[in-house]
């Protein structure tokens, strides 16, 4: 490694539990529930009725703008187009599918040979991408095909994000040591697009197998470069990772292309590749399903839409779960329904007994500066959670909340138990609430001011 990125903690890894585990392909459950909302932008519109008969791979939820479509991951009936809880912690249009565990797949999936891939332009592999629904599986998901356009003249370096900094997760080591040839074909496809001959893969040193196999299947030709860095967290946040692969720093406000760098998850890799080669769109992904209390912690090759009671009753748990979370314990999101869905972003569902409840009472803030050290944007956390406290939308503003990329950091390293990125979230959204326009009643006609 060349560099080190500021601040940074070094939590328990406990990938022991999951990290021998090889990926099992799930088996589909009889009912699926397949949201609408699976990535940044606007949400799809279903394009399926109550009653209708879909295939696997079929297209049923797509929009206009900035927005990727949705696919049937089973064949089967549609039995519902309603609103149902998501991993978000909302509800959401969803379409319900009662599977006929056939797997009859959509006559449209066709594969490619390699000649028919060469022939491809730019613009058709950027439209296969977007056909296939691909949005960043490393948890941000936003469309594929829209960051490879805004790249493209801009981005003279592509970094391949397989450090998975976060505990417990196995997911991508499991798919670095099992579909290693499927991600770097599709690495040498994101590099066509972009036009480059330079790829770096960020993987952190704890996971010496993957990174042996993926040494055996990178060729010199390939222009593809395996950079192992030292575990900390959060290696994987982007910013941190062009950091660390580069030097470079992504500015205040600013997106990886401002440095000239874009940044692909590997699982998203692999998606380009199933797309572009086999004309599969994005309807499984491997999720860890681990946890202290997790009987038989596994990685699985998971049907999209496939309910997270599902996951827990197939693995098994000793107690009670305290806590459910879509992610990791550091970034994931505490699930108030099992009902949930399993979605293109989700890589763990993450399963805690109580004696990880955190015990300290929160007390009041000391100003020690422990998450002013700890945290990775060089922000001050005790001065962001002053201003969200006070409830100025300016103070939060210039104090940079919204560059906070909610990593825990601070959180993790706060002696007052202070729940910081909560609070930090609660502030953007105040700030967003304020950019927004105001909405004004209509006036009764004839009425002046």
């Amino acid at each position: 490694m060349a560099f080190s990125f500021f601040g940074g903690i070094h939590p328990k890894e406990n990938k022991f539990y999951a990290e021998e585990q090889p990926v099992q392909l799930f088996p589909e459950p009889d009912t699926l529930v397949i949201p609408m909302v699976q990535h940044i932008g606007a949400p799809c519109k279903p394009l399926v009725t109550r009653g209708e008969y879909v295939t696997m791979g079929q297209k049923i939820g797509d929009h206009e703008g900035l927005c990727v479509p949705v696919h049937a991951s089973v064949s089967g009936t549609v039995k519902a187009v309603e609103m149902r809880p998501h991993a978000s912690g909302t509800t959401v249009m969803s379409v319900v599918i009662e599977s006929d565990h056939q797997d009859t797949l959509c006559p449209e999936i066709q594969p490619r040979t390699q000649e028919e891939v060469d022939a491809l332009s730019t613009e058709q592999l950027m439209e296969v991408i977007r056909e296939a629904g691909i949005a960043g599986m490393g948890g941000a998901a936003f469309p594929t095909h829209v960051k490879l356009a805004s790249g493209i003249g801009k981005v003279d370096t592509i970094i391949i994000n397989l450090s998975e900094c976060e505990p417990y997760i196995t997911s991508d080591d499991r798919l670095a040591r099992e579909f290693a040839p499927e991600i770097l074909s599709g690495i040498g496809i994101l590099m066509r697009i972009l036009g480059l001959k330079e790829a770096h893969i960020g993987m952190e040193d704890n996971k010496p197998a993957a990174a042996e196999i993926l040494r055996r299947h990178i060729t010199p030709e390939s222009g593809i470069k395996l950079d192992i860095l030292p575990c900390k967290y959060p290696q994987g946040a982007e910013k941190q990772l062009i950091q660390a692969i580069t030097g470079r720093q992504v500015p205040s406000g600013g997106l990886p292309a401002a440095v000239g760098c874009a940044v692909f998850n590997g699982a998203t890799c692999k998606a380009v590749h199933d797309a572009v080669y086999n004309g599969m769109p994005l309807i499984r992904r491997i999720v860890t399903v681990s946890g202290d209390i997790v009987m038989e912690p596994k990685n699985l090759m998971v049907p999209i839409g496939t309910s997270f009671q599902s996951l827990l009753e197939a693995c098994g748990f000793r107690e009670h779960p305290y806590k459910v979370l879509c992610g990791g314990p550091m970034m994931g999101l505490a699930q108030y329904d099992l009902a949930v869905s399993v979605i293109k972003g989700c890589n763990a569902m993450t399963v805690l007994g109580r004696r990880n409840r955190f015990a300290l009472e929160h007390t009041h803030c000391i100003r020690c500066g422990k998450c002013m050290d700890a945290c990775p944007m060089h922000l001050m956390p005790l001065m962001m959670y002053r201003a969200e406290r006070s409830g100025n939308v300016e103070d939060m503003k210039r104090e940079n909340v919204m560059d906070c990329i909610e990593c825990g950091c601070c959180a993790y390293s706060c002696p007052a138990g202070i729940a910081l990125v909560q609070s930090f979230r609660t502030a953007k959204q105040r700030i967003r609430n304020a950019q927004s326009p105001v909405r004004t009643a209509q006036k009764p006609a004839g009425e002046t001011k």
